[in-house]
């Protein structure tokens, strides 16, 4: 009956997701009625302005919100089950920002090289998340404060690092600073071709990644006496986290929380099984940033609020509270 129930709250999240797509499409300067949506993408629509927005600009925007929301879900709740750590995200442990110092190099000292961002950006991930791993280790296991703490000296110098280039690099910084703000702005079809084949290929192997995941959440004892190589475990987790988390921020930029907040908000729905955990955080994740994105440009037009900045001002308090209730 359980499997069920989870197997329907994922099915119909996901619808819901979809639902929520169509209705985002349709909000903008301009109001693009459900009907006239659903006659556009299905090819019987014989407006020639309802193609251009659709196809050219929201649409595009919509899937990437979706996508990028998608891969960092799945990213904190890999991490999580990894780490040992229901605080774990790839923002707070400093993968996000590993990967986004890299990216920035690119960016402004070296632009020619665009086409390696997405490669810079997981070197970066890859980086940070080792010396999180190095600070936090110990021989009884993974300390969850040690890793917050470890995350947050990663991010310092991260930080650090970026202000750096900012300041070497001034001339150049407006064309960036959408991007270090986590902005959809101006996103479109090419930034949503580049990310999709990285996701496709993340989703899938986070689909073989389910039964790992649910033998590492059990502990490190437990993982040895199944005969399971706990280290190799974490290693490949770790590495698909961060390869989700690494393609969403050389597309987008730094988004904070979704990988904190959207596993929980799944383990509320569906329980610990990483067989529905999975999924859900996906859908979920897909919903929560696309609701994000869509408030942002929406409820406060003509100006437009980045995606990154509302996470921020929603998941601060949330981790806060997190925090107080789990005594860390």
């Amino acid at each position: 009956m359980t499997k069920k129930v989870n197997s329907g709250t994922v099915i119909t999240t996901f619808i819901l997701t979809i639902v929520i797509a169509i209705i985002a499409i349709g909000l903008g300067s301009i109001r693009i009625p459900i009907p006239e949506i659903i006659q556009t993408i299905t090819g019987t629509s014989v407006s020639d302005e309802y193609n251009t927005i659709i196809f050219d600009i929201r649409m595009p925007r919509v899937l990437l919100a979706m996508i990028i929301g998608a891969n960092i879900a799945i990213s904190g709740a890999l991490l999580q089950a990894v780490m040992g750590n229901p605080l774990a995200d790839p923002g707070l442990t400093g993968v996000t920002s590993g990967a986004a110092v890299c990216v920035l190099i690119i960016m402004l000292a070296a632009p020619q090289y665009a086409n390696l961002i997405p490669i810079a950006a997981f070197v970066g991930g890859v980086i940070a998340a080792a010396i999180v791993y190095s600070l936090a280790w110990r021989r009884e296991g993974i300390s969850p404060v040690t890793i917050i703490l470890s995350g947050v000296a990663v991010n310092a110098l991260a930080g650090g690092a970026m202000g750096y280039l900012s300041i070497m690099y001034s001339d150049r910084l407006p064309s960036v600073v959408q991007w270090m703000n986590g902005s959809l702005a101006a996103k479109g079809n090419n930034s949503l071709y580049m990310v999709l084949p990285y996701a496709i290929v993340g989703w899938i192997a986070s689909i073989f990644a389910i039964r790992k995941a649910n033998v590492i959440r059990m502990g490190d004892q437990v993982a040895a006496n199944l005969g399971e190589n706990v280290n190799r475990i974490r290693i490949l987790l770790s590495l698909l986290a961060v390869f989700l988390a690494a393609i969403s921020v050389a597309t987008i930029g730094m988004i904070g929380f979704v990988g904190l907040i959207v596993p929980h908000m799944a383990r509320l729905l569906v329980g610990s099984n990483y067989k529905y955990l999975l999924p859900m955080s996906m859908a979920l994740g897909a919903l929560v940033l696309l609701v994000a994105d869509t408030g942002g440009r929406t409820l406060f037009a003509p100006m437009e609020i980045p995606a990154g900045i509302l996470m921020a001002v929603i998941g601060g308090p949330y981790f806060l509270y997190l925090m107080r209730r789990r005594g860390f």
